[in-house]
């Protein structure tokens, strides 16, 4: 009979009007890569850090190897052998690769000073070992996010944690980064190491993990074996109805050009050209995509775009009015929407309710404010309740609930219902999805669909090759800033796709 590596046991956790976890039991066998899968805000994530520690349970046991135990705080769940990888990683960016590491459990030398030399050698081993090919001496802000969450395995892997925690960690990867985790992750199952695996992608349950355990709404639906179960069946449990993978929509109607981005040049943050010479227009009624690598110029077109950075040179107007000098507000009134890759940055005030997230953009005007400036509280509150009820934003305390206390997801969609709501003629959506489950994406994606079909300009950039062929009238592809081509819906496959990504030209993609 196979050995258990955890049982955890009735484990049931409330929050300020949230039953985050009722009764839930999982059972994770020694050496397996075992998934956990659940909506956004199913409970997942919390019952993790209650198995790590960061949350006490109010009911239910733990054990550990067969034996039962309590994990008060971190620092007993690594001494238990427990690792966790967060979604948002906890790292100091001005600090090296080995500094991040070995933060809080610094060894030292028999004078007493820090031996980091010693400590950059263990990280070189381990990182070899592993083959996560990590440097120990680069600094954290100079290095990819995928190189970061690699980091952030490494230093469990130095406190020699034998079971991993990995909560959504393909949630902020490129394609290709995902399948090198993958087989990171297959790695350390090779190596002994027991991993939960946290994700709402089905192909990568599908590729790396033995068993699956479904939560929804914080109670346990079951387990089951990977091999014996289709990505459909999983996302019916995970739901509790039949999910549709691909979008029905009709053909575009495009009309007149909304957006127009001619010959724009951006520099990036280290002030390195991102975005070179490009030119696109988008028209009402089409979703024009742009696919690429990360790291290819998208966040610089989306922040030139947006008025979070300034042209270098070039134009971007907006029903042929001009606005790349315009203020971020000004833009807004002039009808660009913005739904941000980074929604905790540039989609929220994590210490505002739902309620005062919803009317970021326009507080200041009827009905939410009066011609005094006084804000009309009963209307927000009752406008961000409608929005709650119509996107299925689980929002526990309703619009009073802060947005730090939410989900990724349903922050996400507090972004997306909020945006829409102002009915914008231009919608910037960068990674519109990334984090969300199954049910989530579905929806998101028929609501762009429908703006669409409402006659709005949509610009969509995303990694996932799939929304992009799925959603797109038109797919722009990005490389080293500049457009290799444009291919339009029907003509496009992944491999032209991902040709063209790598910098090979469409020889006749010219204009738009």
């Amino acid at each position: 009979m196979e050995k258990n590596a955890i049982e955890m046991l009735g484990i049931t956790k409330r929050f300020p009007g949230v039953l985050a976890n009722d009764h839930i039991n999982l059972s994770v066998r020694e050496n397996e890569v075992h998934a956990l899968l659940g909506e956004n805000g199913a409970g997942k994530s919390t019952l993790m850090s209650i198995l790590f520690g960061s949350y006490d349970a109010d009911e239910g046991i733990i054990k550990i190897r067969g034996k039962e135990v309590k994990i008060k705080d971190p620092n007993a769940a690594t001494a238990l052998g427990i690792g966790m990888v967060h979604q948002h990683f906890k790292l100091v960016h001005n600090y090296t690769v080995t500094e991040n590491i070995i933060l809080g459990i610094e060894s030292t030398n028999r004078f007493g000073l820090l031996d980091l030399k010693k400590a950059e050698k263990r990280v070189a081993e381990l990182s070899e070992r592993y083959g996560l090919k990590v440097n120990p001496r680069d600094k954290i802000e100079d290095i990819s996010v995928g190189m970061q969450q690699r980091v952030e395995i490494l230093k469990t892997l130095y406190r020699d944690a034998d079971i991993l925690i990995l909560d959504e960690p393909s949630a902020v990867l490129t394609p290709q980064e995902i399948d090198e985790l993958m087989d990171i992750i297959l790695r350390l199952k090779k190596e002994g190491k027991t991993i939960i695996l946290i994700t709402h992608k089905l192909k990568e349950i599908k590729a790396v993990a033995e068993r699956c355990t479904v939560l929804r709404r914080g109670k346990y639906i079951g387990t089951v074996q990977v091999d014996e179960v289709s990505e459909q069946q999983l996302a019916e449990m995970m739901v509790g109805r039949a999910i549709k993978f691909e979008i029905d929509k009709g053909p575009a109607n495009p009309g007149e050009v909304v957006l127009q981005i001619e010959d724009i040049t951006v520099k990036n943050s280290r002030g390195a050209i991102g975005v070179k010479n490009f030119s696109l227009d988008v028209r009402a009624g089409e979703i024009v995509g742009i696919a690429g690598v990360d790291g290819n110029g998208q966040t610089e077109l989306i922040y030139a775009i947006t008025g979070l950075t300034h042209l270098d040179s070039g134009s971007i107007k907006v029903h042929g009015k001009e606005i790349s000098k315009m203020s971020v507000k000004e833009r807004i009134e002039a009808g660009v929407g913005h739904i941000p890759e980074d929604r905790h940055r540039h989609g929220l005030v994590l210490d505002f309710s739902v309620a005062e997230n919803t009317v970021l953009k326009n507080y200041d005007k009827a009905p939410y404010s009066s011609s005094l400036g006084i804000l009309d509280f009963e209307k927000i509150t009752s406008h961000a309740a409608d929005l709650i009820e119509q996107y299925d934003i689980r929002a526990g305390e309703g619009p009073s609930m802060k947005a730090r206390n939410m989900s990724g997801g349903n922050q996400q969609k507090v972004i997306i219902a909020r945006e829409i709501a102002l009915s914008p003629d231009v919608l910037v959506v960068a990674q519109p999805t990334r984090g969300l489950d199954v049910g989530a994406i579905e929806y998101i994606r028929k609501r762009i669909v429908a703006e669409r079909d409402k006659g709005r300009a949509v610009l969509l950039v995303s990694f996932e090759l799939d929304e992009i062929m799925n959603l797109c009238d038109r797919i722009a592809i990005i490389s080293h800033g500049e457009i290799a081509g444009i291919l339009h819906e029907g003509e496009a496959d992944e491999h032209q796709i991902g040709f063209m990504m790598a910098g090979a030209k469409k020889s006749d993609s010219v204009g738009a």
